[in-house]
């Protein structure tokens, strides 16, 4: 069983074993969680997302799927990176963001992380509504067996996200 733990907080400050970035599908750095990520982490982290994409992404990595780099200068193991969907209010893509939970806790287990500190994925610019990005994060990680995960963080940049995730955390542990 994994633990879950919530802060109000820096990812990029986190002392873990991996830390998740939600990046774009390009792994080239960007706004948010992974331009400060590849800012904070340094060039080696470019460098290996640029060899994973010569290798095998070539046209980038799909929507859910998640894959691990080093973590440069950040005070972490690996950078797992995954790719969250776009909000949309007329199609249901619940099912890819609960996967970018589940496939980076799958490269923590290949990995042998044991802690992993978790973004709110897709809640910035792509916009996917606080409280249900909640609902689906901690119940997906809460559900997914883990061979080597013992905490799962969930850094929140701002209190709003914060106070979302502790909302709907404390409400999934009263029906549970």
């Amino acid at each position: 069983m994994t633990n879950i733990t919530l802060t109000l907080g820096d990812i990029t400050d986190q002392s873990v074993d991996a830390v998740v970035n939600a990046a774009n599908s390009s792994l080239l750095g960007g706004g948010g969680v992974d331009g400060a990520i590849h800012r904070r982490g340094g060039p080696e982290i470019l460098e290996e997302c640029r060899a994973l994409r010569a290798a095998q992404y070539g046209g980038g990595l799909p929507a859910g799927q998640a894959v691990a780099t080093t973590a440069g200068r950040l005070p972490a193991g690996w950078v797992i990176h995954t790719v969250g969907p776009v909000w949309s209010d007329t199609e249901d893509r619940s099912a890819t963001l609960a996967s970018c939970y589940r496939e980076s806790l799958r490269v923590a287990d290949e990995l042998g992380a044991r802690t992993v500190a978790f973004p709110a994925i897709s809640t910035g610019v792509y916009r996917w509504p606080l409280r249900d990005a909640a609902r689906i994060a901690l119940t997906t990680v809460r559900d997914t067996d883990t061979r080597t995960v013992t905490e799962a963080r969930f850094v929140l940049f701002g209190q709003e996200a914060y106070d979302a995730f502790a909302e709907v955390w404390k409400g999934l542990q009263q029906a549970h």
